[in-house]
């Protein structure tokens, strides 16, 4: 281990043998952190923790502190991070609580730019991008392949489905199927991520595909029940649409319009 003699590390935490720490950083109890992973200076983490392999966290980021919940009495709640995430200047990130799961989670490959704060109880996929100053209030589930451009973010319990892209400054109070475009303020749905579709090397079909599973629900003036019953009928030959059913059928704040 490269652990900086001004850092300090708690006797419970369990590093890696090649783990980094630099100056000043805090590795508070019950926390871990796997190979390859480098903790910058100034840096606090706080457990119970549990962060993977090669994950990159810049300096004075604040990681698995209490949650920013006034019911929060002490429990001893938790936060696991995946592998490869790369975390930036000034993110905060809190454990869970015991009113949900007791658990924030982060999938794998995710890059958190500066000051993002993803609350208690939130859980992030893998492979998303929150730019600078994204928040998430507590409760909110994010599925793989999200986007946050800067400053926008989600209300407590929202769910943000795969390949969704939430433009800048936009917040949204509601949930957002999968591959839906978020813009404007008041935040409303604006077409597909058919860009970020594109990167992502679905074919055109596909692209088709969803844009039309996509009008049902929004442009076709359906009851949103009707609108599903048809997805549903497309889904065996149009696989691509599963994703997007699905976001839909757990929705529980109801769907932003």
């Amino acid at each position: 281990m490269k652990i900086h003699p001004t850092a300090l590390v708690a006797d419970s935490a369990v590093l890696a043998d090649d783990v980094e720490v630099g100056p000043y950083s805090i590795i508070g109890d019950h926390v871990e952190i796997g190979a390859g992973s480098c903790i910058e200076s100034h840096v606090v983490v706080n457990g119970p923790t549990r962060i993977g392999k090669n994950n990159h966290i810049y300096q004075f980021s604040s990681i698995g502190d209490d949650p920013q919940d006034m019911k929060y009495a002490g429990e001893p709640t938790r936060l696991e991070i995946g592998d490869g995430n790369t975390i930036r200047e000034y993110c905060t990130i809190s454990r869970g609580t015991v009113q949900d799961e007791s658990l924030t989670s982060i999938g794998d490959d995710n890059w958190i730019m500066a000051y993002v704060h993803i609350a208690h109880d939130c859980r992030v996929g893998s492979r998303t991008i929150f730019a600078n100053n994204a928040t998430l209030a507590g409760h909110v589930h994010i599925g793989d392949w999200v986007i946050f451009a800067g400053f926008s973010g989600a209300h407590q319990f929202c769910r943000v489905g795969a390949h969704s892209f939430i433009g800048m400054y936009a917040g949204t109070n509601r949930d957002v199927p999968a591959y839906t475009l978020v813009g404007g303020q008041p935040a409303s749905p604006k077409g597909i991520n058919s860009e970020g579709l594109k990167r992502r090397d679905f074919t055109v079909d596909q692209i088709r595909n969803i844009k039309n599973a996509y009008r049902l629900v929004y442009r076709k003036k359906m009851k949103l029940a009707d609108a599903i019953v048809e997805i549903e009928s497309l889904v065996a030959e149009q696989p691509e649409l599963r994703v997007f059913l699905d976001s839909l059928h757990t929705s529980e704040r109801g769907l932003l319009r």
